[in-house]
């Protein structure tokens, strides 16, 4: 939960009637206590983040967006009653990264110069110990000074601001709806937290080959028929990747044509602004029985099949209603594939797999600038569960596909 509060150009006194300051922060405060008070909210931090507009001296803006974040720290503690000691201070002077994103969401002229001008000129450039050119500067000089009276107007005055945030944990979805805050283009972002759990298991494997020898004459032993030198792969799910989640995966040789593998996916992208999130993380783990290759191919190369268990945690929203499932989901099931060598160190692994995917998860829209939940629900899912094109670097000694191909 956040709200903002907006000061005048050089100011740091808060006027409660300039952008309806005082309506925003009353209704922060209704909410505030709310929660407060709550049996299901734990509240872990309040943030307050300072700004200032680009006109003057660096150092000076500097100053000014501290007192901003001292006069809204005062007024938190005088008239909400927010623990002062959980207040967390952050003045950012120029709000340069607000300037970029405003610029970013607009269609303003010489968009794509200012943007430019914004990521890659350094504030200050300096030669001979002496400031020669800078960021504000080049903004300035822009298409005769129009870009920068452009932004003066549309986008500055919304940089003077400090943005309190008031972090927690729900124990239970809570809706105040005779507290929800108006729709205004200065909406405060919803913020959400999430509590990633860790949980790791240790496999070991013990192998034991016999053998018995009753006879007296000459026994010649390959100490290489009872093991295999060691072998594993490294891989990437193209599907995942072509779906902007990055994973990674690993599978180990175990012998007789079994392996064990696992991979992990984590994906964090989002834009409060458009209502877009596209979270999503979690693992597999798989055991595999590899059949049906040549003596040229890898032991990871030919048919598959496999047993193997899932889990997960995603938020996903593409502008409307999402879809949170912040606690694990689990499921497993059975798979077939086809590893096909590319070359001597790669494959290609084909694979689809068919089980049980089940958990609990929470429907919400935006609205009014808060994020409401509508409803919890209840995941069963039997079906397909598992998709791979996977690309498979092969490592190992004798890991390596003498020729492209296989036993099909």
């Amino acid at each position: 939960m956040s709200v903002r509060a907006y000061f005048t150009h050089g100011s740091s006194s808060l006027e409660p009637e300039f952008r309806d300051n005082s309506g925003h922060l009353a209704r922060f405060g209704n909410l505030s206590q709310a929660l407060l008070t709550d049996p299901n909210f734990r509240l872990q931090q309040i943030r307050i983040r300072s700004g200032a507009s680009p006109e003057g001296n660096t150092a000076a803006q500097r100053r000014l967006t501290d007192r901003r974040g001292e006069t809204i720290r005062r007024y938190l503690a005088e008239q909400t009653g927010l623990p002062v000691a959980r207040i967390e201070m952050e003045s950012v002077g120029i709000d340069w990264s607000g300037l970029e994103d405003l610029v970013a969401a607009t269609e303003m002229p010489y968009r794509t110069e200012a943007l430019k001008i914004l990521r890659e000129t350094p504030e200050w450039i300096s030669r001979g110990g002496k400031v020669v050119d800078g960021r504000k500067r080049q903004l300035q000089l822009l298409a005769g000074g129009e870009v920068w009276r452009y932004m003066s107007e549309h986008m500055f005055p919304t940089l003077r601001c400090v943005e309190v945030r008031l972090l927690g944990q729900n124990l239970a979805p809570v809706l105040f709806a005779d507290t929800l805050p108006a729709k205004s283009a200065n909406a405060p972002r919803a913020t959400r937290d999430t509590i990633v759990v860790s949980h790791r298991d240790t496999l070991v494997v013990i192998h034991r080959d016999t053998v018995v020898v009753s006879r007296r004459d000459t026994v010649v032993l390959d100490c290489c028929s009872g093991s295999h030198p060691f072998s594993m792969t490294l891989r990437t799910n193209l599907l995942y990747d072509a779906a902007l989640i990055p994973n990674i995966g690993a599978e180990f040789h175990l012998g007789r044509g079994w392996s064990l593998g696992g991979n992990w996916m984590y994906a964090w992208w989002d834009n409060d602004r458009r209502h877009r999130y596209w979270r999503a993380y979690g693992g597999e783990a798989v055991l595999r029985k590899y059949f049906g290759r040549d003596d040229s191919a890898s032991p990871f190369a030919g048919h598959h099949l496999g047993i193997y268990g899932q889990m997960a945690t995603y938020d996903f929203e593409t502008g409307g209603r999402g879809y949170l499932g912040d606690r694990w989901s689990w499921g497993g099931g059975f798979e077939y594939g086809y590893s096909l060598p590319l070359g001597r160190r790669l494959n290609l692994d084909f694979t689809i797999g068919i089980g049980y995917f089940g958990g609990t998860y929470k429907v919400y829209d935006p609205e009014d600038g808060c994020y409401v939940w509508k409803e919890t629900r209840q995941r069963r899912w039997i079906g397909p569960t598992k998709a791979e094109i996977s690309l498979v670097w092969l490592l190992g000694r004798k890991n390596i596909n003498d020729k492209k191909g296989g036993k099909r």
